[in-house]
């Protein structure tokens, strides 16, 4: 406001024909911007942004929806603008037709689309886990997610995939992707924490400043892996090095806009009850999520867990246990989980196209075993036979673990039972993570593997009758696949690393002897020896 004052001033200055040919250059310069012109601040910083992708968001009125609008209006050529619910987009539709002054070409259903002479705006949802194969091949310039905390992550990166010129389109137009949004209230949105982690995450050894451009490409496994620049990253095994692209974000604050700075919004904000008022008014993307009823693991029990974790094991501790939780050959990835007694290592990806026949997940096993620390294998799902066999090949003893057997059982309170193996593992963790018990809570879990907690937070649990006994009961495991829109193979695979092995290593003094038995490796492959 400052300078359009000292502007104001300097054309009082002026002569009358040094203002009108002012006023003509000026309109000159913004003729492609007719439809919308960002409010002075972090909007104008956000429009112009050289990024790649951004997240502009934080406190609520902050202009985010009218941004993602007049980006589609002014700056590309075709474009897609999304929200979760089909229902959430008519306010969306509405802003975009009054910043473009007319519904001339604007089709309402069964897709709401706008089409002029030179743009194509397309609106879009993603209300059920795999709508995002709607838009497999749909070509956008600009692709903007609209409160995309309430996006699955597998929806968001499975549509930025085709992120490019679509046809018609000409090389020159810029491409991007914009996230509009509050912070998470709940662990469906947790995940937008890793992804502008140099930013959001408190904890990140290297925190960006809001607006500062980091670097990020994904390796082989799929996970985000933050470079120093714009430079490829060539990975072994790749026929071509991968290109980078750059991130950033910038913060959204209801003070700077001009439109609703001045009217009683702050105070509606203000009103609000915890967590929608740390979100909505305060914009603090890591303590606006508020625990869902029955959540298994208490957001400030995780939160503990990652807060006691450094980096390197505990000294003179052992490897108590390390589990493996085996996908379906050539699918998915499978897990492997270390635990130093109470210190779990960072967790091992085991890329899925490696392990056809499994013998990557054992070979993985026995090069990362250590201190004949008591191996688990998943065998639930069936995938986990042939690691069985390589196992029993060389000599190896493993706790086949299935989640879905019955279990006899009872809490530490002895007051409940378990429905299965599977809640009376997860309950175990549960118990190892409260504070309130003798001695406090010990166990430690990766710092900056945000996909481990969203997993670990998102699981609920009830108490059922069962077996003529109250019993405690997981959510079902296909209801929490299409919740968080994939398995929770890591939090499987910590549960599991817990569930079996020793514990209190450290309270045993003289207990552990390290051993200097050599283990022979027998794969069947010589190349895997």
């Amino acid at each position: 406001m400052d300078a359009m004052e000292n502007l104001r001033r300097q054309m009082e200055k002026m002569t009358p024909e040094q203002r009108e040919q002012l006023i003509k250059d000026s309109l000159s310069l913004t003729k492609k911007y007719d439809k919308f012109i960002p409010n002075p601040g972090p909007q104008t910083e956000a429009m112009f942004h050289p990024a790649d992708i951004m997240l502009y968001g934080g406190e609520a009125g902050g202009g985010k929806t009218a941004l993602g609008c007049g980006l589609a209006l002014t700056s590309h050529t075709r474009s897609l603008l999304l929200r979760r619910q089909f229902a959430d987009l008519s306010a969306m539709t509405e802003q975009l037709l009054v910043l473009h002054g007319s519904r001339e070409g604007f089709v309402a259903s069964p897709h709401p689309r706008l089409r002029t002479k030179d743009k194509f705006i397309e609106f879009g949802a993603c209300q059920l886990p795999g709508d995002e194969q709607s838009y497999q091949g749909h070509a956008h310039d600009l692709k903007y997610f609209d409160e995309v905390t309430q996006f699955l992550e597998s929806q968001v990166r499975f549509i930025c995939g085709w992120n490019r010129q679509g046809p018609g389109v000409p090389e020159s137009q810029r491409c991007r992707i914009m996230f509009g949004s509050n912070p998470p209230t709940d662990s469906t949105g947790d995940w937008i924490i890793g992804y502008f982690r140099p930013w959001l995450d408190p904890a990140y050894h290297n925190p960006a400043k809001v607006g500062e451009i980091r670097w990020c490409v994904t390796d082989p496994d799929g996970n985000d892996m933050w470079v120093d620049g714009p430079e490829p990253v060539q990975f072994p095994g790749r026929d071509k090095p991968t290109k980078p692209r750059s991130r950033t974000f910038i913060r959204a604050r209801l003070s700077d806009n001009p439109y609703l700075v001045k009217s009683d919004y702050a105070s509606v904000l203000d009103s609000l009850q915890e967590p929608l008022r740390s979100a909505l008014r305060d914009g603090n993307f890591m303590l606006a999520r508020t625990d869902s009823d029955n959540q298994l693991f208490p957001t400030k029990w995780l939160r503990a867990a990652q807060d006691r974790w450094r980096k390197g094991k505990p000294e003179g501790i052992p490897m108590c246990a390390i589990a493996a939780d085996v996908s379906g050959a050539g699918t998915c990835d499978s897990m492997l989980a270390a635990r130093y007694d109470y210190w779990y290592a960072p967790l091992i990806v085991v890329s899925g196209k490696d392990h056809r026949d499994g013998v990557a997940v054992t070979a993985a096993l026995m090069m990362n075993r250590k201190d004949e620390a008591q191996v688990i294998v998943d065998m639930g799902g069936g995938w986990g036979g042939t690691v069985k066999l390589h196992l029993d090949d060389n000599g190896i003893p493993f706790f086949p673990y299935k989640g879905g057997n019955p279990s006899h059982a009872m809490d530490v309170s002895g007051q409940y039972g378990f429905v299965n193996v599977r809640s009376e593992a997860y309950w175990r963790f549960r118990e190892a993570l409260d504070p309130e018990q003798s001695g406090g809570a010990k166990v430690a879990i990766p710092a900056d593997d945000q996909e481990l907690f969203s997993e670990l937070s998102a699981i609920k649990f009830e108490i059922v009758r069962h077996d003529r006994r109250m019993c405690v009961k997981l959510e079902a495991k296909d209801k929490l696949i299409k919740k968080l829109g994939k398995s929770p193979d890591r939090a499987d695979t910590l549960i599991m690393a817990w569930y079996r092995g020793r514990k209190n290593v450290e309270t045993e003094p003289g207990s552990y002897v390290p051993s200097k038995r050599k283990i022979k490796v027998n794969l069947g492959y010589a190349n895997r020896k």
